[in-house]
């Protein structure tokens, strides 16, 4: 089965079952504020987030060093406050493990080892040689 569309389906059903559970515990009222009290936390907390590793960025390149953890810790706060907005315990649990830095430097560290390639595998290039053609000498098949 996809797991895209594995994802599509479960999600929304566990969010739906956290809601039922949850609501049955604390209430429909106080469940709904604390969802919209963990999107505008979890907001506010990514713009800062955000904020400082823009910075950390920025101290980067002034010294002359390429800033890609910057630039994949911002992608993943970014994606962390799309998942807090969505209503829902879930992603709102998710979105949290990736705004805080430790959580995420965690998780990144995971997926670059699990996506890393191998030391076993080839590099893939073909060798060649080539000629320079200049437009006024084209040669013609």
């Amino acid at each position: 089965m996809n797991p895209i569309f594995f994802s599509i389906i479960f999600i929304p059903v566990l969010e739906i079952y956290l809601f039922i559970k949850i609501g049955a515990q604390i209430g429909a009222l106080t469940t709904i504020l604390l969802i919209f009290i963990t999107a505008i936390l979890g907001v506010y907390y990514a713009r800062y987030e955000g904020l400082n590793t823009l910075k950390a960025g920025f101290n980067q390149l002034s010294k002359q060093e390429t800033p890609a953890y910057e630039v994949i810790s911002g992608a993943t706060i970014a994606f962390a406050a799309i998942l807090l907005i969505i209503p829902g315990f879930a992603t709102d649990i998710l979105g949290f493990f990736l705004i805080f830095p430790i959580t995420r430097k965690i998780i990144l560290n995971k997926f670059s080892k699990r996506f890393s390639p191998s030391k076993k595998t080839k590099n893939n290039f073909i060798d060649g040689e080539f000629e320079d053609i200049e437009d006024d000498n084209d040669k013609k098949i």
